[in-house]
């Protein structure tokens, strides 16, 4: 039996290449293996942190019986979804057909073409509570194939044309919603508002940064947001050994939580407590924020300066991984411990994400370590993962680079990080960088309905197959790649004054505005965009003499504004912005060598002023 994932660049992946099962990693080769024998196709989709994956493996894929039944059977083929969210995208919401309880490890059975015709997510070794044996599944999937083809093809077939008829649906425009409409969104929100232990409904609950991210841009909502985020912080959900953020609890008050650790969750959580900062002053969540900082810089940050994907939830204690068991320990038992393992793969989105939280953040809070962070992993990004083509790398491992096909999240999330970065740096490279990745994708959509497309068309197997999801609006967790880019976008606009952004980033919005006015709690980050577009726009460039002398504290006079876009350049850096297109910075000088601020709306600036006091 050959072992093909020895090599894999994605360490989950790597964790089952001692499995008996005789599993391919995605590609063309596991399709036309079923194929030429004529079975079924098994793929199962997880992550290196996910719990109930460890359980699975150790259950039935660790099984020499249950291995010889699935070889024998099948084609098996092991996804690491954060290496391929699209194709996790596609079969999940194949899924969705099959079972209303949707997550991970997910079971997806297709046939040779890769068109799914049955999916589960996790299956018990012995049959338990109702749910069949995953030996049982195999039996009766196996038994239709060999006796059912017909009808095991006609559910194949209806899937495809309900998925494309869902992605169909997914891209039709209606009108953005106005103020009135955002703050009925709000509402929705704050009825489903936990009011004992903040959060949003019972359990299991989930930190929801990008739906906090949308209250606090709305007023009424700040309130709603700062409750969740003042008793997050003080929760178990809260990590009291290195500062981040758990990825969800099991418990209504945050407690009993599953202590993997997400490089997205901490990112997004780090820049809403900056704004909570900003917003109030409050020291918890000044306090919440340099501890999910440290938790980047002194655990996931890698040694090239890129950060990790995530941090596992279990712990090897006496030989065996039990999960929690670091975090439960005495720091006296702490000390003898080896802590989780960390998935040391770099995802460009959500590196994306930790670069612009931590340039925004340190800004914010006036902590350079975390801006020089950010350039760091910067840096790695453009040097590693951007092609000579100019197209994306969706993964990395040390030197290597993964063959996954770039995602419209992996262009959004590192666009929208580079901007935060220029904007807080001055530096022309990484504002020039962003556009030319939110170029790409423009020049990708064309003519189409949504105007952001991915280079290169994304995934080729998905493509053949059905199986895509053209346009993924979903973003419980963090900002999809439709509200990442158009984000971008918008901020282009907001630099460039190029009206060809704005539009995109509208008619992106345009998209989803419907299931965002009617599910807010799926599309924070939609939301939060939809509030910037139905404002009149805000910009604060900040011009320092070269050299960045401050003496007048301009600098940090506008280090609180929680609101609009706010900059930080010196002369110099203003004129190479100006020359290269970057509009907002046209003009923008000291005045008589003092730090100087232009307060603008919609690039009509008031007269320059030199003195903190006159910003008000």
């Amino acid at each position: 039996m050959a072992n093909r994932l020895a090599d894999a660049i994605s360490p989950y992946l790597r964790s089952h290449a001692g499995n008996p099962v005789d599993w391919f990693p995605w590609g063309p080769e596991a399709f036309a293996e079923a194929e030429r024998r004529d079975v079924p196709v098994l793929i199962s989709i997880g992550y290196s942190t996910c719990h109930w994956c460890h359980v699975m493996a150790r259950e039935s894929f660790s099984d020499p019986e249950v291995a010889a039944e699935m070889n024998a059977r099948f084609v098996a083929i092991k996804v690491d979804r954060e290496e391929h969210p699209d194709v996790d995208a596609g079969y999940l919401s194949a899924a969705s057909a099959f079972t209303g309880n949707l997550g991970w490890p997910l079971t997806v059975f297709t046939t040779p073409r890769g068109r799914a015709f049955y999916a589960g997510t996790y299956f018990p070794p012995m049959p338990m509570a109702g749910r069949a044996s995953f030996r049982q599944i195999l039996d009766a999937i196996s038994d239709a194939w060999d006796n059912r083809r017909a009808e095991v093809e006609e559910n194949a077939v209806a899937v495809v044309s309900a998925l494309k008829a869902a992605s169909e649906a997914a891209t039709s425009v209606t009108d953005l919603p106005g103020e009135s409409a955002l703050d009925d969104a709000v509402s929705v929100l704050a009825e489903a508002e936990d009011a004992v232990y903040g959060g949003f409904g019972t359990s299991p609950k989930f930190p929801v940064a990008p739906v906090l991210g949308f209250l606090l841009s709305r007023e009424p909502g700040v309130p709603v947001a700062m409750r969740t985020l003042e008793r997050m912080a003080a929760s178990p959900l809260r990590d009291p050994v290195d500062g981040g953020f758990f990825r969800y609890a099991t418990r209504r008050d945050w407690s009993e939580p599953h202590y993997e650790r997400m490089l997205y969750d901490n990112a997004l959580l780090l820049r809403d407590y900056a704004q909570a900062w900003q917003l109030t002053g409050a020291g918890w969540a000044e306090e919440a924020a340099d501890g999910i900082a440290g938790f980047l810089l002194g655990v996931l940050r890698r040694s090239g300066g890129g950060f990790a994907s995530a941090q596992d939830s279990e712990s090897t204690i006496d030989g065996a991984r039990v999960e929690g068991a670091y975090y439960r320990a005495s720091a006296v038992e702490r000390a003898a411990l080896d802590p989780p393992p960390i998935d040391g793969k770099l995802l460009t989105g959500w590196n994306g994400l930790a670069i612009g939280a931590l340039a925004r953040a340190g800004f914010a809070l006036d902590r350079p370590a975390w801006v020089v962070a950010a350039r760091g992993a910067a840096d790695v990004l453009l040097e590693q993962h951007v092609r000579d083509d100019g197209m994306l790398v969706r993964a990395s491992l040390g030197d290597r680079v993964s063959d996954a096909a770039p995602t419209l999240e992996d262009y959004g999330g590192l666009a929208g990080g580079l901007l935060e970065l220029a904007l807080v740096t001055g530096e022309l490279r990484y504002a020039s960088a962003a556009r030319d990745l939110v170029d790409l994708c423009l020049d990708a959509g064309g003519e189409a309905t949504c105007p952001f497309e991915v280079p290169g068309g994304g995934d080729p197997v998905l493509q053949s197959n059905g199986m895509s999801v053209r346009v993924d609006p979903s973003e419980g967790a963090y900002p999809s790649g439709l509200s990442s880019t158009a984000s971008a976008a918008h901020t282009l606009y907001l630099l460039t004054a190029e009206r060809r952004y704005e539009r995109a980033a509208r008619e992106a919005m345009r998209l989803v505005a419907a299931p965002a006015e009617e599910t807010p709690s799926a599309f924070g980050a939609a939301l939060e965009l939809m509030s910037a577009l139905a404002r009149e726009p805000e910009q604060l460039v900040v011009v320092l003499p070269d050299g960045g002398e401050d003496a007048s504290g301009m600098v940090a006079a506008v280090r609180g504004r929680p609101t609009g876009l706010v900059t930080v350049v010196d002369e110099q850096a203003a004129r190479r912005l100006e020359a290269d297109g970057f509009e907002l910075y046209a003009g923008r000088r000291t005045q008589g060598g003092q730090p100087t601020a232009y307060l603008c709306r919609d690039f009509v600036c008031r007269l320059p002023v030199t003195m903190p006091a006159h910003l008000a």
